[in-house]
């Protein structure tokens, strides 16, 4: 008797709590991980900031418990780790897959086990997956149209593409080569292998120009790398008004090469300084794996509408529409501008397309540094 009027005052207690509005036992936070595969760049780098925000934000601190993990440029290690994840009781799996196939058959078991998982900026083809992506063959189509336009049709093009093997990578390189494939005077004279990395990028461009110069080449298209390909041939002795039309990535120091020369710019310096370098800047917005991270705590909160594939816009910037942001805020990144200062951002390898309505809870010191507003 004493067991049960004890139980019964418990039971009667939490009612009052309820009914009164007083505070309730805690719930237990869901087990959410997030599976990195090639880490080897300043978009990952930024990427996870930004994961690592969205979980810390006022909305989600409370429902899960973050853990990430790294498997390189694996597939059978990512294979391995999202076994495990599943096995310690993964709620949700947010994953950066190394190609769009090789995980299919984990991430159909994990699904059949009820894990909710989304992949971001590439793609994973098992039906049961979400994926949260820009549409990489329009990036690749969007970016060499604009270089075949900017050459007048003809000249010599080099092209440095991604990580191989990736969703993004194999979508980009063939729509752009499709392009280039349409317009017979335009020649590639040499690609390489960049693993969106600004320092592989100079690494495969020296490469390249040991068997030709500067002046053999018309026209650059690169999926990460514009910034120091423009570096570099103001090394070789090349004047602002001398470099090559550019079609790639949207890292802030490309797109504060492409601000007319001599505006007056907090902190810029070197290559890292307007130069009205002709340029496209196109981004895979690095806020992708943090609103996968939203979408996935959405579906563990019983949404049902969440499509499969969510299809983000894809910041495009021209030298027409280069906007400097002088003080980096969210409303400020709202009203358009989309470019930052060397001052605030030291790295021109960081990726500058971070603003999303969606987002709301991401600002500047999300993608600097893992912290999310307010």
């Amino acid at each position: 008797m004493k067991i049960k009027s004890a139980c019964g005052l418990i039971a009667a207690a939490l009612g009052l709590s309820a009914a009164f509005g007083l505070p309730a036992v805690a719930q237990e936070k869901q087990k959410v991980f997030l599976s990195m595969s090639y880490i080897g760049n300043d978009w990952q780098a930024e990427a996870s900031n930004m994961v690592k925000a969205m979980a810390a934000s006022k909305e989600l601190a409370d429902k899960i418990d973050l853990e990430v993990q790294v498997a390189g440029p694996n597939a059978q290690r990512q294979i391995q780790q999202i076994n495990a994840m599943v096995q310690a009781g993964a709620k949700a799996i947010v994953v950066y897959p190394i190609s769009p196939t090789a995980l299919n058959q984990v991430v159909k078991n994990a699904c059949a086990k009820g894990v909710t998982i989304i992949a971001y900026d590439a793609e994973i083809t098992e039906p049961c997956a979400y994926n949260v992506t820009i549409d990489q063959s329009e990036a690749g189509r969007v970016t060499a149209q604009w270089l075949v336009d900017k050459l007048g049709g003809k000249g010599n093009v080099v092209m440095v593409t991604g990580v191989p093997g990736t969703s993004v990578d194999t979508a980009r390189t063939a729509a752009a080569k499709e392009v280039f494939a349409k317009h017979p005077d335009i020649k590639i004279v040499g690609d390489a292998v960049g693993l969106w990395s600004q320092a592989v990028a100079r690494t495969e461009l020296s490469k390249l120009l040991a068997t030709k110069s500067w002046d053999e080449i018309d026209g650059v298209w690169m999926q990460v790398g514009c910034y120091t390909a423009n570096a570099m041939q103001l090394e070789a002795g090349k004047t602002a008004e001398q470099l090559k039309p550019c079609a790639g990535e949207g890292s802030n120091g490309g797109r504060i090469q492409m601000l007319p020369k001599g505006t007056e710019v907090e902190g810029a310096d070197g290559p890292y300084a307007p130069l009205g370098a002709p340029r496209i800047s196109y981004a895979s917005p690095p806020y992708s794996g943090a609103y996968a991270l939203k979408l996935a705590v959405q579906i563990l909160d019983g949404k049902t509408d969440v499509p499969h594939h969510t299809t983000l816009p894809l910041p495009v910037v021209t030298n027409e529409t280069v906007r400097l942001c002088e003080t980096g805020s969210w409303e400020e990144m709202k009203n358009g501008c989309n470019a930052f200062k060397p001052s605030i951002v030291a790295n021109p390898g960081w990726f500058a397309s971070i603003y999303s309505a969606e987002t709301p809870e991401l600002g500047l010191n999300a993608a600097l540094v893992g912290q999310p507003e307010g």
